[in-house]
């Protein structure tokens, strides 16, 4: 499907931001420790800055893990009912995911909207860029989980698919 291939290609791109956001934010505890224990004057914006780069990476991360189905799950119904009942019981669970991350779009929406007029002082940014990674990350997720279904409902090998490519099946 050709709308599976940018959802692809937007789940790697979200993830290489993901992975520059923890670069980024090594790099700022890494200025922050030298300028506190050389320099003996510590920047106020970095914990800050890095807290909130970290929130941002771990809920990009979190959207691109619905994607590649990396997430824990319990899978004991699977083993326990007949393989008829897996792709059910899979889409089960990615409708839970969605009705989940519709949950962060609209509760971190309100958060948005509330905090938007606050400043985080250190930063000068808004508050609501706090809230932004679970609205961003929820939409994300939604899309994610949705492909899924639609591909699942259409026939598509969804459920076990090889994540590595060089691999295949006999």
């Amino acid at each position: 499907m050709p709308i599976s291939r940018v959802l692809g290609q937007l789940s790697n791109a979200v993830l290489y931001l993901a992975g520059i956001g923890l670069v980024v934010m090594t790099g700022i505890v890494a200025y922050q420790v030298f300028m506190r224990f050389v320099i003996n004057a510590s920047p106020a914006w970095t914990e800050a800055g890095s807290i909130m780069l970290m929130t941002w990476f771990i809920f990009l991360g979190a959207a691109v893990g619905v994607r590649e189905n990396f997430h824990m799950g319990f899978d004991v119904l699977l083993y326990v009912l007949p393989p008829s009942a897996k792709p059910w019981l899979r889409a089960i669970s990615d409708l839970c995911v969605f009705g989940f991350a519709f949950g962060m779009v609209f509760f971190g929406g309100e958060l948005v909207i509330r905090y938007w007029s606050t400043r985080i002082p250190v930063l000068g940014l808004p508050t609501a860029f706090t809230y932004f990674p679970i609205v961003i990350s929820g939409v994300l997720m939604c899309l994610f989980s949705l492909e899924r279904l639609l591909m699942r409902a259409a026939g598509e090998p969804v459920d076990d698919v090889p994540t590595d490519p060089t691999i295949t099946e006999a």
